[in-house]
């Protein structure tokens, strides 16, 4: 039994590492779902943390963290003409019995055009190093069994080994955004609409387990779409997103949004006072899990917490869910890099 449910698990986590990680907070991880979010927000520059443990409670875990930073060059405080943005991803994904992981550091260029009227539309590329790999002598098999015990002395016809890959991989994105901020001084007037579509492993790198058995990883297709809009003559304001991920036979869809409720005010132009928000909300993702998350902004400061409460038919062989936090710092005040202080 225990071999069963060791090669089923080592099962799930090739299947699941042939393709891509996920987080269910899309908005606090915006490098991972198109190229050209780089350098797409207000401030000057950006850093995101996320960490999801996935099917707590089993005795297989998975963990997935992962980084991102992005900057600007050459925006002014009008952001009133084209600049840039450069960023960098890294992510470690783990789990499975056999410890079977993918990491992957990225670089991410885009070209940002404001076109007036808070309308600003861009476009990034990425590309970087990918690795997969894990430890096959870590796990169990049937054949090693004697008649009376387990003994890891005897040889297994599943093979020893995980090979490792390193892979290149590239990637691109358009972006649209409309911020009403920049078209309005009026407070309860704010509304901002973004709405992209990105294809990831353009060049679908090969994968290789072991000496035999060789795949790819297939292209991923993402379109998202985020709507954000306060409620005149109130402190309450609705944040709402979806995105739909395409890639090889699977799918996966995920909406919903967080109703925020403003704690502090801040100055539309100077940035000398920031906005703070406390906010809460569910999303769905189709067919799979209901996940409600809880969110507060401080000070440049954002963290999130959701959990993912499993409905699919998984439920039935393990009812736990996944834990996923995230913290995204803006930097609203001044720009490191001073030239772009126009």
């Amino acid at each position: 039994m225990r071999a069963l449910i060791t090669s089923i698990f080592v099962l799930l986590s090739i299947i699941s590492w042939s393709q891509d990680i996920h987080f269910s907070q899309n908005a606090q991880n915006p490098l991972w779902i198109n190229p050209g979010a780089t350098g797409v927000y207000n401030g000057w520059e950006r850093v995101a943390i996320s960490h999801r443990s996935q099917w707590l409670g089993s005795s297989t875990q998975f963990q997935t963290t992962a980084f991102s930073a992005d900057v600007n060059f050459f925006k002014t405080r009008a952001n009133d003409k084209a600049h840039l943005g450069l960023g960098l991803m890294l992510w470690n994904d783990i789990g499975g019995d056999a410890n079977y992981g993918s990491r992957q550091g990225m670089l991410s260029v885009s070209g940002i055009l404001p076109m007036g009227g808070g309308h600003q539309l861009s476009t990034g590329l990425q590309g970087g190093i990918g690795m997969r790999g894990g430890d096959m002598n870590s796990l169990v098999f049937s054949d090693q069994w004697n008649g009376e015990t387990y003994d890891p002395l005897l040889p297994t016809a599943e093979g020893t080994t995980l090979q490792s890959n390193n892979y290149f991989d590239m990637s691109f994105g358009i972006n649209y955004l409309y911020d009403g901020n920049n078209s309005t001084f009026a407070r309860n007037e704010s509304v901002q609409i973004q709405a992209g579509f990105a294809v990831f492993h353009v060049n679908q790198p090969d994968v290789k387990y072991n000496g035999l058995t060789n795949d790819f990883i297939y292209r991923k297709y993402v379109g998202h779409a985020s709507f954000v809009k306060d409620f005149s003559g109130s402190k309450w304001s609705v944040d709402a997103n979806a995105v739909g991920i395409f890639q090889g036979p699977q799918s996966q869809i995920t909406l919903g949004g967080l109703m925020r409720y403003r704690l502090s005010e801040g100055t539309k132009t100077t940035a000398l006072k920031q906005e703070a928000y406390f906010a809460a909300g569910l999303y769905y993702r189709a067919g799979d899990a209901i996940i409600p998350a809880v969110m507060i902004d401080w000070k440049g400061f954002k963290f999130g917490i959701s959990y993912d409460a499993t409905i699919s038919p998984l439920r039935n062989s393990h009812s736990g869910g996944s834990l996923e936090f995230s913290l995204v710092y803006r930097n609203l005040h001044h720009a490191l890099f001073k030239k772009r202080r126009y």
